[in-house]
This record gives C-alpha cells, structure tokens and sequence, in this order.
C-alpha cells in the first residue's frame, strides 16, 4: 500500500507511475484526484472533531465555574452543549471509520510505484534481458515436451489425475514422483546450507488479513481458493511468500536482526482465473504444485543489494542443475501488483523450443510492510521505520522437474538424472520405463 501522505506530495509521480503500469493517463489522474479528495475529506473531519473535542473539554471547565459562582442558567446552558457536543462526536467517530476504510478500499487495489531503472513497457514483449547463462544445445529432431515423455515412461498421469480432480492436475509416480521431491530437498539443503536462509514450515491456509498484506486481496481473489473454517473462511496459499513474509507483521524488529531470510517447500494452490487455453497440456500450469520460496526482509537501505542476491540463489539452482536459462527484468508493463521491480528467471525447455518462467524475484519496498504494520528500529533505537520485503521462487518445483526432464531425455525414452540429484535419487543415474 502507498503512503497517502507522500501521494499528497507526489501527485504527478503516481500519475506517471500509473502510466508506466498501462493504466490511461485520464484514468491515473482521476484515480490520484480521487484519493486526494478522499484524504481531504477524511483531514477535515478530523480537524472537526478535534475542534469540538477541545470546545467540550472548555466548556466542562466552565461548567465547573458557572456552578461555583452560582451562575445555575450559565451550566445548564453549557451543560446542553456539552450534550449535543457529544453526540457530535460519537457520530463523528464513526464517520471519521467510514472516512478511513473508504481511504484504505481505494489505496488497498492501487499498484506499487515502480523504480526508476524499470524499462517501460506494455507487456511480456518488452522485457529486457539482463544475462544469459549457459549455451541452448542443439535441437535433435526426437526431443519431445515433458508429458510425452513422462506418460511414455508410465510415470505421468493426466487422464487419472482429471479423474480425481479435474483439468490441470497430475498424479506422478515412481522414478518422476521421486525426482521431484528430490528437486525440492535439493534446492531446500542448498538455500539452507550455502545462502543462508532459515527453513520454515508455515500453515497452509491463512485468514483474509495475511492475504491483505501480501497484495493477495482484495484485489486477485479470483485466483485464491478458500476453505469453510469456523463462522468464516480460510484461504489456501497461493505461494509460502504468504505466510513467510507475515511473519513480522505487527511486529517491531531489531534493526541488528536484519536482513531476515526465509525459505520454506509447500505446495501452492491456484485457481489460474484468467488463464483459459494456456498450457492446458502438461504440468506447467497447475492448480497444485510445489515451489521453494525465498522471502527476505530488509532495512530501507538494503534492498536493492537483496534483490540481486536472491536472484542470484535462485540462478544457483539451475548452474547447479547444469540448466540453460537467461534473466530478464520485467518491463512496468508486466510486473506484478506489488513489485517495484522484478526479475523473471526463464529456464531452456528444448521440448518447446523456448525459454520459460521458473523463479519471479520481486523487491517491493515498504508496500506489504505498510498493509502488515511492520516496521524495524532504526539504528539509533530511536524511532520506527517500514521493513523492505523480497520475495522469489527459488524455484518452481513442478517446473524444475519439466526442465530436467526435457533437457536430459535421451532418445531411448529414458531420463539422465544430473550429478547434483544423484545424492537425493539414491545414487540413481538413469530414469527408464519399467
């Protein structure tokens, strides 16, 4: 959420921000002028209650005065305006509560503000390539996509999976089942040992609050799935970066305990609304699927030097797994609601000729910190100040499990399982049909 304070300040940058999101230009300035007038509304009525507050305070003081000078008509003159001041402010108060959510409702669905050095752009066709590792082998004429080859091996099931639960789900076994949980433990030992993050196991469901302060809702609750829990409702989280990253929420942190570096491997729910005829084959589009997720936690000032180091962990994984991919840094056009910048990590898919999206690294600045109320001490102990948040797929499991499969398939149908998952594979080199 965006400071409505410096959006007073900064009213023509929010409309250029806006701009740079593809938002119109009469749209953004009609949004900053709405939420200029909401604010001045919501000041004015504040100073109201304020002025009469302190008129009441005067005029109990006079009330007092009156009755010992005997003056009985005075204090029952200002007693009736101690009463209808009163009822001003009860009443008042729970405008000034309206005034506040209809703020808050109009701040919660507008999109962080992005950095400068952001290329701008429409969409996914006007990303930039920040490095690419790794060379594209050449293409021989038997490579097949990764469903082909996992239902050929008898270990990749979508009609059975469809059974149980309809489109967009998978039911793995034996040699793929194994090498994807050995993908996870693999990429878990490696930001836990060597990078320095903390392993949680977080709740799989969360209440509507810490979907609120992570940018999940209000606005992309058609992309949650939700559980009955008690008289309300539990949702089913769409990635660990959650409940990791509403760990500190209203919480005041140490300064010397940051940076905090969290990494959890959960499954992730999806609904994928708005993804109608998109990769409706194979796994690379679920409802369900397991993703390590690397959550940072900053001063204001450490950021930017997180930022490269959580993308740089998560290319580790693919260096490790001997993958080619590039990095890309996402234009304004096609970042995410909450990120002030981004990097796509896409890893080489040879079964589809094409680079695709493993690990997304988002710096969010203090946006999540402003919507969870959590802040750090600043280095002199004095005052508070909103955390930075990271967040980033360090990586897609599901997808990991793709691209090994397609990049060391061989052309008798079987699948090399590469040097670094052998130790988690037990010592297994080859993945063949049965």
């Amino acid at each position: 959420m965006l400071d409505i304070k410096w959006i007073r300040d900064n009213p023509k940058t929010l409309v250029e921000a806006l701009v740079k999101r593809s938002w119109s230009g009469d749209d953004a300035q009609s949004t900053v002028d709405d939420l200029i007038a909401r604010d001045e509304a919501r000041r004015e009525h504040l100073t109201e209650l304020q002025t009469r507050q302190e008129r009441r305070n005067a005029a109990s003081k006079e009330i007092g005065n009156a009755m010992r000078s005997g003056d009985a008509a005075l204090a029952e003159k200002l007693k009736a305006e101690v009463g209808e001041i009163k009822a001003f402010i009860q009443n008042g108060e729970a405008r000034e509560r309206e005034l506040d959510k209809a703020l808050n409702d109009a701040l919660a669905v507008l999109p962080n503000v992005p950095l400068d050095d952001v290329p701008v752009g429409k969409d996914e066709h006007d990303n930039v390539v920040t490095r690419t590792v790794g060379t594209v082998p050449t293409r021989p004429n038997w490579v097949k996509e990764h469903f082909e080859i996992g239902e050929a091996l008898g270990m990749m099931d979508f009609e059975r999976a469809a059974k149980l639960s309809g489109s967009r789900f998978t039911v793995l076994k034996s040699g793929l089942a194994r090498m994807e949980r050995a993908l996870g433990q693999f990429m878990l030992d490696l930001h836990t040992t060597e990078h320095g993050y903390e392993e949680v196991i977080p709740p799989l469901m969360v209440r509507d609050e810490v979907l609120y302060g992570t940018g999940q809702l209000p606005k992309f609750e058609d992309d949650l799935f939700f559980t009955p829990h008690g008289d309300g409702k539990l949702g089913l989280i769409p990635t660990a970066e959650v409940p990791l990253t509403n760990l500190v929420r209203e919480d005041i942190t140490a300064h010397e305990k940051l940076p905090l570096r969290y990494t959890a491997l959960t499954p992730c729910f999806r609904s994928e609304a708005g993804s109608a005829g998109r990769d409706t084959r194979g796994m690379l589009r679920q409802h369900q699927f397991y993703k390590v997720e690397l959550v940072s936690i900053t001063d204001q000032e450490s950021s930017l030097a997180e930022h490269e180091r959580m993308t740089a962990c998560a290319e580790e994984v693919l260096k490790r797994l001997g993958l080619a991919f590039r990095t890309m840094t996402l234009c304004t056009g096609d970042m995410g609601f909450g990120a002030r910048k981004t990097y796509d990590i896409e890893v080489w898919l040879p079964g589809q000729n094409a680079y695709r999206e493993i690990s997304s690294c988002s710096v969010c600045g203090d946006f999540q910190a402003r919507r969870m109320d959590a802040r750090y001490k600043d280095r002199d102990g004095k005052g508070n100040r909103f955390v930075h948040t990271l967040n980033g797929s360090g990586t897609a499991v599901g997808r990991a499990l793709i691209a090994v499969i397609e990049n060391y398939q061989n052309e008798d149908g079987s699948v090399t399982i590469p040097e670094a998952l052998r130790p988690y594979m037990g010592g297994l080199a080859k993945i063949e049909s049965k």
